[in-house]
């Protein structure tokens, strides 16, 4: 019970750490979600989540690292595999032994050993806190490929390092040879067992389909499963790198399928959901758990009377920096040998910027964590393992040292004016979606006759709404907001103008009761009055009523036809001619103004509230699901001609159109997965 507690108290934590994202984008999520851990264990003292090293792996860096290689960009991919190999390999090397050597010379108290274990764990980065950075600035697309590629590897190379590492602490016995032959070894056979795998795996679906095994809920799962199975299967059975199993059974099994996605297209669609909502959960949770386990990591040290919180804060600043330092500088000698090596093949020129990029880019987190975690408390001979306490803290803060760091520093690197380039598009984008759901509203309301009418304006119903969300989307500046609401009362006030002036010449003509008149002059009066905020417009409503008033009583005496009170047709029919008369009024002032979107959304409105009076409601027939479908189906093809006519007149980029036909491809897969029997 207390372990189904804790998962659920982190997934409220996960939706609460995306909600706090979303109001303070200047945080990234890891680092709120890392608080909110460590919030929750100073809340929740008695409660504990440790997780051993093998199955976190398990758990997390293995379907993560296998979606990552499934989805990584393969061109990209081989352009940089000199970039993504000199950082997984020889750059974790250099970390392992220049901050090795660092940190046994500023702290003689860590072993040599200790010390390069230390140094080799802080060498694999996680480009998923990089990501939360990368939505609110614009990072170069190079630099994210970078650092999501040598992730792929530098997990397995720094574990490995640093299992060498720790071993010899615990034993007192290193030998070079045998740890090159067996980290060859490790690295090599996880590379083949990986490519076995993926090919059985698709051999399996293969023979499983071609015995009529079709079910994609039940390939679905088989593609979820293939992460652990490899892992476990490489790590526990033949003693290799799960990682890079993982990793490499991710890109082979994505390059074969590519052949197949058409045939296995609800497969694929399937799978994709199911995997967005797992990584989600995953990526989250892991940063989570980094909370919850730096308090327990930091305690020892902060208790030790010899150790000063001072001079512990100063170590984990000066190892977060020499760490970078050695990324730092690696990456410039680096770029400027691939520049000389292919400079006729329009390679960038190397540039301080570029490489300070790389080196804040490359964040630790959870993986470092993880594995710091695994250190014995004891050695061989039965003494303590020396300073472990130490070494967690040391972790722990300069997990949070490059995480704060790339948060301050990464924003002021990168161009201000790119990040409104990104905002101008996204900009864009919403307002082709916006232009799409006015052609199939024209499309719906071109169609519509007596038997659909009622569907019809439900479904008109269902486009405002999502035009409206769209607006929201787009508004996120507050005096945006409140231009558009002006603008949108504008035009209802012009409506009710037209409606008073409808009832008041029935008035002047006595064709209606003056009871009705109060009535009906009664609610445009609650109507207009829910407009109006400000206090001029308030008086002007207060001095409007009173002339009203006065023309009521010096007109009461006239003659006028017998009209109850409780004779709902003919109220209803006067209701129905005012909204007429509106609509009328609007589509005039639209013959001379600009605020086409304003006044198509309060006609549409009139327009729904005719209907509605009318009596026409859709009732759930099979006959109506059938007219909304065909509507529906309608107004999609309208969208999607529109799309082809807004690319081929250049006013969308190949991307954007397709981004829309997703956007109207996910609308249609709704709508007809609801009608399946």
């Amino acid at each position: 019970m207390d372990l189904l507690m804790t998962i659920l108290l982190l997934m409220v934590c996960l939706l609460i750490s995306n909600i706090t994202s979303h109001y303070i984008p200047s945080i990234p999520t890891a680092l709120t979600q890392i608080v909110l851990g460590i919030v929750i264990t100073f809340i929740f003292k008695h409660n504990s989540f440790e997780l051993e090293e093998e199955w976190f792996f398990l758990l997390f860096v293995a379907p993560i690292l296998y979606n990552d290689g499934k989805y990584f960009p393969r061109e990209e991919l081989w352009k940089m595999r000199r970039s993504i190999f000199g950082n997984s390999l020889i750059l974790v090397l250099l970390t392992t032994i220049g901050g090795g050597y660092f940190i046994n010379w500023m702290i003689p108290e860590i072993p040599l050993a200790a010390a390069f274990a230390l140094a080799a764990i802080l060498s694999p980065t996680d480009p998923v806190a990089v990501s939360g950075i990368a939505k609110r600035i614009h990072i170069p697309e190079k630099v994210l490929n970078l650092v999501k590629g040598e992730s792929l590897i530098n997990d397995a190379s720094g574990i490995v390092a640093f299992n060498y590492a720790i071993a010899a602490v615990v034993t007192g016995y290193f030998s070079l040879r045998d740890a090159i032959f067996n980290f060859s070894y490790v690295f090599l056979a996880g590379a083949v067992l990986g490519l076995i795998f993926a090919l059985i795996l698709t051999l399996i679906r293969f023979n499983l389909r071609k015995e009529g095994i079709n079910d994609v809920v039940f390939h679905s799962l088989l593609q979820i499963l293939a992460p652990f199975g490899i892992f476990i299967i490489t790590e526990e059975l033949l003693h290799a790198s799960g990682v890079i199993a993982v990793v490499v059974a991710g890109i082979i099994y994505s390059l074969i399928i590519k052949r197949f996605e058409t045939s296995i297209a609800e497969e694929q669609v399937l799978t994709e959901n199911i995997w967005s909502i797992i990584l989600f959960v995953l990526n989250g949770i892991v940063f989570l758990l980094l909370g919850l386990n730096i308090p327990l990591s930091m305690s020892a040290t902060i208790a030790d009377p010899n150790i000063g919180n001072l001079k512990a804060i100063g170590y984990v600043i000066a190892i977060g920096f020499v760490i970078l330092a050695i990324r730092f500088v690696w990456s410039y000698i680096f770029a400027f040998y691939e520049y000389r090596f292919n400079k006729g093949k329009d390679m960038e020129v190397p540039s301080v910027k570029m490489a300070l990029l790389t080196s804040l880019t490359g964040v630790r987190g959870t993986v470092t964590m993880a594995g710091v975690l695994s250190i014995p408390f004891f050695l061989n001979n039965g003494e303590a393992f020396p300073e472990r306490s130490l070494i967690l803290f040391l972790t722990a803060g300069v997990i949070l040292f490059t995480l704060i760091s790339a948060t301050i520093f990464l924003p002021f690197l990168c161009k201000d004016e790119l990040e409104e380039d990104r905002k101008t598009n996204d900009n864009n984008l919403i307002e082709a979606k916006n232009k799409l759901l006015l052609a199939g509203i024209k499309a719906i309301e071109s169609e519509i006759n007596d038997k659909n009418e009622a569907v019809a304006y439900e479904l008109i119903h269902e486009c405002k709404h999502r035009s409206q969300n769209l607006r929201f989307e787009q508004n996120s500046n507050v005096r945006e907001k409140n231009f558009n609401q002006q603008e949108i009362v504008k035009i209802q006030l012009i409506a009710l103008k037209a409606e008073r002036k409808y009832i008041n010449i029935l008035m002047d003509k006595n064709e209606i009761d003056e009871q009705v008149f109060k009535a009906l002059d009664k609610s445009l009066d609650y109507r207009e009055e829910a407009l109006l905020r400000n206090p001029s417009q308030d008086t002007m409503f207060l001095m409007r009523k009173l002339l009203r008033a006065v023309k009521i009583f010096y007109g009461k005496y006239r003659k006028r036809r017998e009209i109850k009170l409780n004779n709902l047709r003919v109220v209803k029919d006067i209701q129905l001619k005012s909204f007429q008369a509106a609509i009328e009024s609007l589509e005039e002032y639209l013959k001379s103004h600009d605020e086409s979107d304003a006044v198509q959304n309060v006609i549409l409105y009139y327009r729904t509230m005719m209907n509605r009076f009318k009596g026409n409601r859709a009732t759930y027939n099979g006959e109506s699901i059938k007219q909304k479908e065909e509507l529906r189906i309608k107004a999609m093809d309208i969208e999607r001609s529109e799309v082809r006519k807004m690319y081929e007149s250049g006013e969308i980029t190949r991307e954007e159109s397709n981004e829309l036909r997703r956007y109207i491809n996910y609308i249609e897969s709704a709508f007809l997965y609801k009608h399946v029997e």
